[in-house]
């Protein structure tokens, strides 16, 4: 595949309107609001720094392992690996699905279609997105970058929704985590680098159990405003 920069694609693939499907997804902030773990803008912003360090940085990390051109299938182990609750899995292949369609649209390639053929119940999320943004022309710190940003971006959309915040608090909280967004996004590239030499085990494996038991909770209730 050519490499060709193209910083412009990465304000196209972070853009909250390319129709990856994130719209309908909450992040789990929807079940923490609904147990009442989030209810203001003080506990948004905590729930979204720990969702940040552990499941932002899992994705963010799977992400630029993919964009640096890593083969896909042993990324798909490696995400299926950190990824324990059977809720997270389907949303994750849900959101792929929706995500490599959008991709291809705007980026073809034939990377993009093995992928697609190789996962027919679909692909992690963030594999594709690592796999879009190197289509695109972007490097592993930059799919690192949108990884991060929508672990929170989509929850925080998702509870000015549910809880009726003011739109300005709630950007104020992605402004006040821009450190972290950095932090993260940074150590997951270094750990895409180490790909080649230390294999999958390399990238990061934080766990978040509470975010698995809630999604599990979750996609049993028959009455919910998102999908996840």
């Amino acid at each position: 595949m050519p490499r060709t920069m193209n910083r412009a694609a990465l304000l196209v693939l972070a853009d909250g309107r390319f129709p990856a499907g994130g719209h309908a997804h909450s992040g789990g902030a929807e079940e923490a609001v609904t147990a009442g773990r989030v209810r203001d803008v003080a506990s948004l912003e905590e729930f979204c720094r720990g969702r940040l360090h552990t499941a932002g940085l899992v994705a963010a990390g799977l992400a630029a392992a993919a964009a640096t051109g890593y083969d896909l299938l042993l990324l798909e182990e490696a995400a299926d690996a950190r990824t324990s609750a059977p809720a997270l899995r389907h949303t994750a292949r849900r959101l792929g699905r929706q995500l490599l369609r959008a991709a291809w649209a705007a980026w073809p390639c034939a990377e993009l279609e093995a992928l697609a053929a190789a996962c027919p119940r679909g692909a992690h999320q963030s594999v594709v997105l690592g796999l879009a943004a190197r289509g695109a022309g972007l490097a592993p710190l930059d799919a690192a970058y949108v990884a991060a940003y929508e672990s929170i971006g989509g929850p925080v959309t998702a509870t000015v929704r549910l809880l009726r915040l003011d739109p300005f608090d709630a950007t104020a909280i992605l402004a006040r985590l821009a450190a972290d967004i950095d932090h993260v996004a940074a150590a997951a590239a270094d750990a895409a680098r180490r790909l080649h030499t230390d294999g999958p085990a390399s990238l990061p494996a934080a766990s978040a159990p509470l975010l698995d038991i809630t999604a599990e909770q979750h996609a049993t209730r028959p009455a919910r405003l998102f999908a996840s």
